[in-house]
């Protein structure tokens, strides 16, 4: 099987407009455009593709570098520092919480591991309930989705599962509980299990492959190292944009003046560019209900080789304990099977010395499950806030109170459960204070007796939403049900800060359908034609 083109190699030699990636190169301390598009992730690599096909001059801002498969050598060692925000290691203030999120072209695109969800339907029902989203309908959306699909590739993975996620499987089904296989964007996989690191082959269709690249070849220009420091308001517009260039430990000041912005930079950055801007926030909504369906994990040595880092990472999923009354009942979770590398998974599971060591001496044995607890739709589940150092870095508060603890238990018994089920011979908890299990009936007594506290409960998200929520009505979100910021005429909000709750699911497919939609209907207002993603 052969690696498929890199558009890049190609784009860049016909003269793709591309600043800020070669040091030789300048950067202009000026520039304008019709359209800023701030983050080059789902959400602004989508919306850039249509803009500029609609005949928009479209600049878009990436504050993370430009790497392209060549740069992808399947190392964590590489990935992490050049891929993602803070090299992997962002942290909620209280260090309880560490956030995997993308920091380059594509975004968290470019390192997710390609599930691919709809939103689900009662998602979409509690949304058109609560916050008078009441356009944002199964079959209003699906049309945008099924355009987003195509485009991407979104398809039934049809290889076999890896062990890693037939474990699941094959558990699920000892206990009873439906298990399904999850959708993947991606054409000519090669199931090297490193869709983390970078793809190498070009086989994932994230928008370093898809949506940005073919913004360029429409005119587009992409400006990458360079972050948006601040949006400089008057009357009720964007008068201009202050960013900072940051080539070679080197930084400079350029102002940009666009006739509209469209934020896309992640449900972190997003609230904290307009918390740094001072951007009008009187119902005190910014920054708030931001949700990462915080995880917990279960580590479970097995008598077979596993060797989870091979091949695609999920494939198979259940929602068998998603489905629990978000009004006053427990929160739900959905349960996955991660990919497992060697520096990820030492700098997860808990101990240390000895007992870490031994571990890691059967790491091609080590079966790893994850809960992802749906936040956002009881009264007790509130997520967390987005707020500034004092150097504007954005921090995110999240509390781990008493109901996302309660579901972090229930996790772990389940996950235990499944994992036994499934032939394990040891079972960990992901947990500070807990040991190797070697029976069901052993684990669970543990589990029900841990302090389930922050910090002692090993608590990671791949999932950031919320922060700039949608909302018919102003007090309840900051941006307006067609994503254009309620107070500001000119900047619309196309990313997951977006989502007034969790989606209950890996959310890249949530933002590109519903940010196709978005995107199309703005287009209609800035005067153009709009072209349907394909």
């Amino acid at each position: 099987m052969s690696k498929l083109p890199d558009p890049w190699e190609a784009g860049l030699a016909s003269g793709w407009r591309v600043l800020g990636h070669d040091p030789q190169t300048a950067v202009p301390t000026s520039l304008d455009c019709d359209v800023l598009v701030i983050g080059t992730g789902a959400g602004g690599g989508i919306s850039a593709e249509l803009l500029a096909r609609a005949g928009l001059k479209v600049l878009m801002l990436e504050d993370g570098p430009l790497k392209t498969s060549r740069d992808f050598r399947q190392l964590e060692s590489e990935a992490y520092p050049t891929l993602y925000q803070e090299s992997a290691a962002r942290k909620t203030a209280d260090k309880a919480i560490n956030i995997l999120q993308g920091r380059c072209v594509g975004g968290s695109t470019t390192v997710n591991w390609t599930s691919s969800f709809r939103t689900p339907s009662d998602t979409l029902a509690f949304w058109r309930e609560r916050y008078g989203l009441t356009e944002l309908t199964d079959d209003a959306l699906s049309p945008y989705f099924q355009q987003a699909e195509r485009r991407l590739h979104v398809s039934t993975w049809v290889t076999l599962p890896n062990e890693n996620n037939e474990l699941l499987r094959k558990g699920a089904q000892k206990l009873g509980i439906a298990a399904a296989a999850i959708l993947r964007n991606v054409q000519g996989c090669w199931n090297l299990g490193s869709c983390g690191l970078g793809c190498p082959t070009n086989a994932k269709q994230s928008q370093l492959l898809t949506g940005v690249p073919t913004a360029l070849a429409h005119g587009a220009t992409l400006l990458v190292n360079t972050r948006a420091e601040r949006l400089v308001l008057r009357e009720g517009k964007i008068e201009s944009i202050m960013a900072i260039s940051h080539v070679n430990q080197a930084q400079k000041a350029i102002t940009i003046k666009a006739s509209h912005v469209v934020l896309c930079a992640g449900a972190i950055n997003s609230p904290a560019l307009l918390l740094r801007s001072g951007a009008p926030d009187p119902h005190g909504v910014l920054g708030r209900r931001t949700f990462l369906h915080p995880v917990v994990m279960s580590a479970a040595d097995m008598p077979q080789r596993v060797e989870g880092w091979a091949g695609a990472p999920q494939t198979i999923y259940t929602d068998h304990f998603l489905g629990v009354d978000p009004i006053d009942g427990p929160l739900g979770y959905k349960l996955e099977a991660p990919p497992i590398h060697p520096v990820i998974f030492a700098s997860s599971i808990p101990g240390f010395g000895q007992a870490q060591a031994a571990m890691l001496g059967r790491f091609a044995h080590q079966h790893i499950l994850l809960a992802l607890i749906r936040d956002g739709f009881a009264p007790q589940s509130q997520g967390g806030r987005v707020r500034l150092r004092d150097d504007g870095s954005p921090l995110l508060d999240y509390p781990l109170n008493e109901a996302v603890m309660d579901a972090a238990r229930r996790a772990l018994l389940t996950m235990a459960e499944l994992q036994f089920a499934a032939g394990a011979s040891h079972v960990l908890p992901v947990h500070e204070q807990a040991q190797a299990a070697t029976s069901w009936r052993e684990a669970k007594a543990m589990i029900e007796a841990l302090p389930m506290v922050a910090l002692q409960t090993r608590v990671v998200s791949a999932h950031v939403m919320g922060g700039c929520g949608m909302a018919a009505n102003a007090s309840q979100g900051v941006t307006r049900p067609d994503g254009v910021h309620w107070h500001i005429d000119n900047l619309s909000i196309h990313d997951g800060s977006l989502f007034p709750t969790s989606i209950g699911a890996n959310p890249q497919l949530s933002i590109y359908g519903l940010v196709n939609r978005l995107t199309q209907h703005l287009i209609q207002r800035l005067g153009r034609v709009p072209h349907a993603l394909a």
